[in-house]
């Protein structure tokens, strides 16, 4: 069984989302959005901070996965964002659980099957996967997104290393 939480980083709305990954089968834990003050960039980063590492005390997963940054048109929003990200990274190495990071095509890809699919699609596979009642907000959708392509990668490699270690013998 592993714990594993999702960040969709952003300066103003973090989304996170929480799954159980056991023997190929996800379980909903925990999802939402960290939401940042009006204050200053220093505030809202600092918001990001103490949010990530409220989860990481409260749920303790095993490992963490986060978007990577893709080039915005504005720079100032891409400087944002990876500030927003190197936060939530720092907070994750702080409790010292290994960090993933996976791009926004290799989570529709690996959510959807398809790299180029719409937030909507994402948003879709994310509920019929988890089994959910309803779909959750827009960030937090796109993080457990983000935790369910960690894990396909993960059993992928796994199997893959069971594979070469049988293949040594």
């Amino acid at each position: 069984m592993t714990i594993i939480l999702g960040i969709d980083p952003g300066s103003r709305i973090t989304g996170y989302g929480i799954i159980r990954e056991e023997k190929g089968k996800f379980q909903y834990i925990d999802s939402g959005c960290i939401r940042t003050s009006l204050e200053s960039l220093s505030h809202r980063l600092m918001d990001i901070f103490n949010g990530i590492c409220e989860l990481l005390d409260l749920h303790s997963p095993d490992e963490v996965a986060i978007e990577q940054v893709f080039m915005h048109q504005n720079p100032s929003s891409a400087l944002k964002l990876g500030h927003a990200r190197g936060v939530a990274m720092v907070a994750v190495a702080s409790h010292r659980i290994p960090l993933y990071e996976y791009s926004a095509r290799e989570v529709k890809q690996s959510v959807v099957g398809y790299g180029a699919a719409e937030k909507a699609q994402v948003n879709h596979m994310v509920v019929n996967l988890l089994q959910l009642n309803k779909a959750p907000q827009v960030d937090a959708a796109d993080a457990l997104g983000i935790a369910i392509c960690h894990s396909h990668t993960r059993r992928g490699l796994l199997a893959l290393s069971q594979t070469t270690k049988r293949g040594r013998r």
